[in-house]
């Protein structure tokens, strides 16, 4: 796609010359004669930058620059000059301007210039485009549940989100707390800075804590380079730290810290490191019961405990099930190239009945393996896997078929649950890492696959 230049200059020549040199190189280019003219134009128009004399007739060109970083930010502006001096060049950049280049103009530099200038708008456009898909990716208007709970929770959650305030998310696993918190940054005065995730669960203590805070050069064996942690990349934004319940205790006075004061140290740092960043904690435990039985400690629990959303298991929202199937039926159908109608009545059925202790996560696993394996135009009872979702009906397979679908779906679960970790799935199995793996390569299970699914 060729980029678009405005060029605006009071010199005639200026304009000729620079017009026909840059339309040799491809680039669609339209002229102005002062500053009210190029407003003109790019109200009419995009262009993707803008090449500006400073001093005109009327408006300057460092008034033109403003009107431009207020009413198109994304386009690019390089000023150009006769009378150029250092303190008009750093005044130029800090308006927002792309360049600063000084008449007579090298027209070798002045492409490199362009070239460079287009590239940012490009970039900029495109993380625009990334931010609004984002954004509406995480709406609270399409988070999905009818269900009166789900609803008083979006509502919660709304309200909470333009706020500052401390978020503390619990529920069972697999009931989208993670979905809740972005949707909680992406609508928040935040939602420009970053939005930073950490699974306390899935790292032991010692590599936990550099996660988090970063450590410096040399600091432990391994540590061959400074390492910026994860409070200090959220520094502005949110940060989710996702199954608190699972830290020790030690880590629990560290965290305190973050909390009360907003800063901490490196690993093997001298450095105070201050960050504004906004908390959202989510566990699947009750961390009240947690601190009852000594596990948790209080003042960790009174600072996350600033507002509290309890989010309940799905079989407490069972008339919420169709409505989700069928998104995940739509999300796999696009994702697999397939075209399927519907979910048959019967089958709606059985997801409606059936207890689903994976809750949301086990559902869309569920529908993404339905919608592989239908043939006709819907999904079927049939097209569902063994588990207790389905009874079979004039179908019937061996006891060894099915305890290895029963296995297959297990550990699958267990998989997911870990994040990937194997060490942590065979743990919350009861088995053995060489069994698990012996498992893993008898069941054909791809690690990296499923994780991606």
């Amino acid at each position: 796609m060729q980029a678009r230049v405005l060029i605006v200059d009071d010199d005639r020549a200026v304009r000729t010359a620079l017009k026909i040199n840059l339309s040799k190189h491809r680039f669609l280019v339209e002229t102005a004669t002062n500053a009210e003219e190029a407003l003109q134009f790019m109200t009419d128009s995009s262009f993707d930058l803008v090449l500006t004399d400073v001093k005109m007739p009327g408006a300057s060109g460092m008034s033109l620059l403003k009107r431009i970083r207020e009413q198109w930010p994304d386009t690019s502006v390089i000023m150009m000059t006769g009378h150029g001096s250092v303190e008009d060049a750093v005044q130029a950049i800090k308006e927002g301007a792309s360049e600063y280049i000084i008449k007579p103009i090298s027209k070798d530099a002045l492409l490199v210039m362009i070239g460079r200038a287009v590239k940012d708008k490009q970039m900029r456009s495109e993380l625009h485009d990334l931010r609004n898909k984002v954004e509406e990716r995480y709406g609270f208007g399409n988070l999905i549940g009818n269900n009166d709970k789900m609803r008083g929770i979006y509502d919660l959650a709304r309200h909470v989100a333009e706020t500052a305030a401390t978020v503390l998310l619990q529920g069972p696993t697999g009931t989208g707390k993670e979905l809740l918190a972005h949707a909680i940054h992406f609508n928040s005065p935040r939602k420009n800075a970053p939005f930073i995730r950490v699974n306390c669960a899935a790292l032991p203590e010692t590599l936990l804590e550099s996660e988090l805070f970063g450590h410096e050069k040399g600091s432990f064996s391994g540590a061959i380079r400074q390492h910026r942690g994860r409070f200090e990349l959220a520094d502005g934004g949110s940060i989710l730290l996702d199954e608190i319940g699972e830290i020790t205790h030690a880590m629990q006075v560290k965290l305190l810290r973050v909390l009360e004061e907003g800063e901490f140290q490196r690993i093997g740092g001298m450095e105070t490191i201050k960050v504004d960043v906004r908390i959202i904690a989510a566990t699947n435990r009750n961390l009240s019961q947690e601190v009852d039985a000594g596990r948790f400690r209080q003042d960790l629990f009174y600072r996350l405990n600033v507002f509290t959303i309890q989010i309940p298991p799905l079989k407490e929202r069972r008339d919420d099930i169709a409505l989700l199937a069928d998104f995940f039926l739509q999300k796999y159908m696009l994702k697999n190239k397939k075209k399927l109608n519907r979910i048959s009545s019967e089958a709606i059925a059985r997801l409606i009945n059936y207890d689903w202790p994976g809750n949301v996560r086990e559902l869309e696993h569920v529908i993404e393996k339905a919608v592989i394996l239908a043939h006709g135009k819907e999904v079927t009872e049939v097209d569902l896997p063994a588990s207790k979702i389905r009874i079979e009906t004039g179908v019937v397979k061996t006891l060894s078929q099915a305890l290895r679908d029963c296995e297959l779906d297990v550990i699958v679960q267990a998989l997911r649950h870990a994040d990937g970790v194997q060490a942590r799935a065979a743990q919350s199995l009861g088995i053995s890492r060489s069994n698990l793996n012996y498992r893993l390569n008898k069941l054909s299970i791809k690690v990296p696959e499923i994780m991606t699914r």
